[in-house]
């Protein structure tokens, strides 16, 4: 899979995008999708207008809904927010950004956590898809 990394602010090093070019080369899927990494005050502007939530999150996704579109869409990670929730859940940033690529995508794919079956569903896509790329979940 084909992921364009965009990076709209100064606190995300190469070595990350690596990794999240990595991760996605785990993947098999014909489209692309475009990664934008932000910060806390883009992501709320984009929460607050598209969510009518007024504060930062962790990822936004947007489906490209053109038929026949090569690009699945893009998501938005707020490189400050991963910083935090990786210190906050004792992992490396790596993981929580790869976590959040993940989910973004699964958003793209169709996948929700509306009820728990659709989330149990998602964990699951979620968990095995950083396992094949070597950032599985490690417990404190």
């Amino acid at each position: 899979m084909n992921v364009d990394i965009h990076r709209q602010t100064r606190q995300l090093n190469l070595w990350a995008s690596r990794v999240v070019k990595h991760l996605f080369k785990t993947i098999e899927d014909d489209q692309s999708m475009d990664l934008i990494l932000v910060d806390d005050e883009t992501i709320r502007h984009l929460n607050k207008t598209y969510r009518q939530i007024d504060r930062p999150t962790d990822v936004l996704s947007f489906p490209d809904d053109t038929p026949d579109a090569p690009s699945l869409g893009d998501v938005f990670i707020s490189v400050e927010t991963a910083k935090r929730q990786a210190k906050t859940l004792g992992h490396s940033f790596a993981r929580e950004i790869g976590f959040l690529s993940v989910h973004g995508y699964l958003h793209l794919k169709g996948y929700d956590h509306h009820t728990e079956e659709e989330e149990a569903k998602m964990v699951e896509a979620q968990e095995r898809i950083l396992k094949n790329a070597g950032l599985e979940r490690t417990v404190k």
